[in-house]
Order: structure tokens, then sequence, then C-alpha cells
């Protein structure tokens, strides 16, 4: 058995006890291993045109996603092989019994989601939706999962919506921050429509489909510039959901932003009232201003938490919006976005960790009040 110093044993006892009981875990990954664990879940024409054309050799990472990029996973929380985020073992061990959340939601980002062939789109996301429910759901009590959607084509991401809303452990509808088009744009409205109807928010993860640059003046050439680029990805999902309308059709609809990070919007939100005052004869359905609809509307995971330096900075965030119920707790499992298990930048005695571990994640997603009696409580 390997030596453990008293710190690190010190340090996984507090991390148990103040993740503990109704916590919830809003952002953690998993990542399908290969495009033949898909095969099972398809039907004998997909599963041969897989195998004759050769798609099932292929691996569909999205290329904002380098797996072997060391922020990609701390060195204990990768597989001995395959990608991060594909080992139920190590997802067990070193998210779900370490932070001892009651319920932790699974986002599974990957490249068939943005297949240009919308048929082949919707059935690959179909054949992971059944995957994750299967290997992921079936296996762990404690995990919820979002529906996985072709990007492309809104009525059949709607359709499959219906199709896995029956299940109950499927708790949001999955979307990136950038796309074809600007998420607040009509096209998109099926998808809403349908999750409204079934009580699910929508949760946009950074990322893009790359058919349009990161960049407003181009493509950029390193990852740095696209990681870096997603901020203002999510800044101008901001500007489409509020200025189209969205919330105007779907009054009930949340949309939960996850590693959009949080400081960049205050300043954001400053400008886009100021704006609006301006102008607001162009938009009528956006009767008050921006930042309220926001406050009403859009929820943000903590990690990766862009803290500035000096202490009370996540209290400072939540002044500054006006706001201690648009931040969800997440550990972002198995990304590398903060030191050691240091996933809440406060205090577990403040008030305003109760509101993040679990008052806010439990309005946010109804669905685990039915499963976690125990986050209800």
């Amino acid at each position: 058995m390997q030596d453990r110093t008293d710190h690190s044993i010190r340090a996984e006892t507090a991390v148990a006890s103040l993740f503990g009981g109704a916590a919830v875990d809003c952002d953690v990954h998993i990542s399908v291993p290969s495009v033949k664990a898909l095969l099972p879940y398809l039907d004998s024409y997909w599963r041969q045109q897989f195998i004759t054309r050769g798609i099932d050799r292929l691996s569909w990472n999205m290329t904002s996603d380098p797996p072997n990029a060391p922020i990609m996973a701390r060195p204990d929380r990768r597989p001995a092989s395959g990608r991060p985020g594909s080992d139920y073992s190590i997802l067990k061990e070193k998210c779900l019994d370490l932070f001892g959340p009651s319920a932790a939601i699974a986002n599974c980002i990957y490249g068939g989601a943005a297949l240009h062939s919308e048929d082949m789109a919707a059935v690959v996301c179909t054949a992971v939706n059944d995957w994750i429910a299967a290997e992921w759901l079936d296996r762990d009590p404690r995990l919820r999962a979002s529906i996985v959607v072709p990007l492309n084509n809104a009525d059949l991401a709607a359709e499959e919506i219906e199709r896995r809303a029956s299940d109950p452990r499927f708790v949001q509808v999955l979307m990136l921050a950038m796309g074809e088009q600007p998420l607040g744009k009509r096209a998109h409205w099926p998808i809403y429509a349908a999750a409204s109807r079934h009580g699910l928010p929508i949760g946009v993860h950074a990322g893009s489909l790359y058919q349009h640059p990161a960049l407003a003046g181009g493509y950029g050439s390193y990852f740095l510039e696209d990681y870096v680029a997603q901020a203002f990805g999510f800044e101008s999902c901001v500007l489409s959901l509020v200025s189209e309308g969205v919330f105007a059709k779907f009054p009930e609809l949340k949309f939960v932003f996850m590693e959009s990070g949080v400081t960049w919007l205050p300043p954001a939100l400053w400008r886009f009232d100021k704006t609006w005052r301006g102008v607001r004869a162009e938009v009528p359905w956006v009767k008050t201003p921006p930042s309220q609809i926001v406050r009403d509307h859009i929820r943000l995971t903590l990690q990766p938490f862009d803290e500035p330096e000096g202490a009370g900075r996540l209290e400072r965030f939540c002044e500054q919006m006006k706001s201690d119920e648009m931040v969800l707790f997440s550990t972002d499992f198995p990304h590398w976005h903060f030191d050691g298990e240091e996933a809440l930048p406060i205090s577990a005695s403040s008030p305003l960790a109760r509101k993040i571990l679990w008052d806010n994640p439990r309005a946010v997603y109804p669905r685990l009040n039915a499963l976690c009696p125990e986050v209800a409580a």
C-alpha cells in the first residue's frame, strides 16, 4: 500500500466533510472511448454502415478538446489508456467518493453531435444517450446526465429530447457556446420548446462547431487563443438569447453556462444595459434591463473559476450581479482547473456555500428533487 502523508489524509477527510450530504456537482465529464463503443447501440443498418465505411476506426474528438493536453486531466485522473473521463472507476474514486455529492451531472462532449450529415448526427446522439444510460447511469445512482443532441438540426434535436425525456435521470439538454448560428436565433427554438415542455434547462458548454472562427477577426494559430476566446463566445450567447427574445418566448426556460468563467459577466452586462436604454425600441420584447433577465434565466458553473487576486472574490461577483443564485457548484472532473481538492473557493461556513452547493442547483434542475430527496430537504 502506498504511503500517504497526514496532510493528504486530512485533505481528503476535509473534502468529504465539506461536500457530503446534498451537494450537487453540476459538471463532470465522461468520454466515449471510441466509435466502436457505440456499435452495440446502433441498429443493424447503421452498424454495418459504420464498419463498411471505416467510421468505427475514427475518434471524433472535438478539436477544442485535445485529450493529451495537461489541462485536460490531472495525472491521477487519467486512465492507463484511453481518453480522460472514460474510466468509471476513476470517476468514482476521484470525484463521486472524494467529493461526496448526492448527484453529479455528466456531460459528454462528443464530435458526433456536430456532423454535417444530419441523419448520422442524430443516430450518433441517440447511440451516445443510450450508451450513457447503460454504461454510466445504470452503474451509479448518483449520476445524472445531459441529453446529447444533433447540433445542426433543431427538429431532430427536439425529437431526441422527446425520446429521452421520459428517463428522469437526464436532467438537461447539452449544447455548445458557438455553432452555425447564435443561440438566440429562431432556428434553435424547437430545441427550447421541447426542453421547456419537459422542464429541462439548456446546458451550454464551452466549445464550438468550428464552422466559424472563435475569434472575431478569424482563425487563430494556437489552442491558447481558442481557449481564452470561449469567454467571448459566452458573451455573444448572452447578447443573442436576450436580444432575440428567447426568454420572452420561453419564460420558464433556464440556461446553464458551463466552463464559461464568471468575471466577464458584470462588465458585459453593464455595457448591455447601457446600450439597451438607448435602442430598446428595436427590441420591444426586452421589457426589463438585460441584467435582470440574465439574473432570472442564466446560471454559471463554478469551475474553472477565473478569480482575481484577493479575498472575497466570489462574494464580490455576487455583489456585482446583485444575486447569490447564479453560481452552481462543479468540479469539472477530470479537468485540471484548480489546486488539489479546493473546488470551492469560499469557506464552507459561508451562507453562500449552501446556495452554491445545493440550493441553486435544486432550483435549476427540478428533476433532482424527485430523484434526490435529501437535496430537497
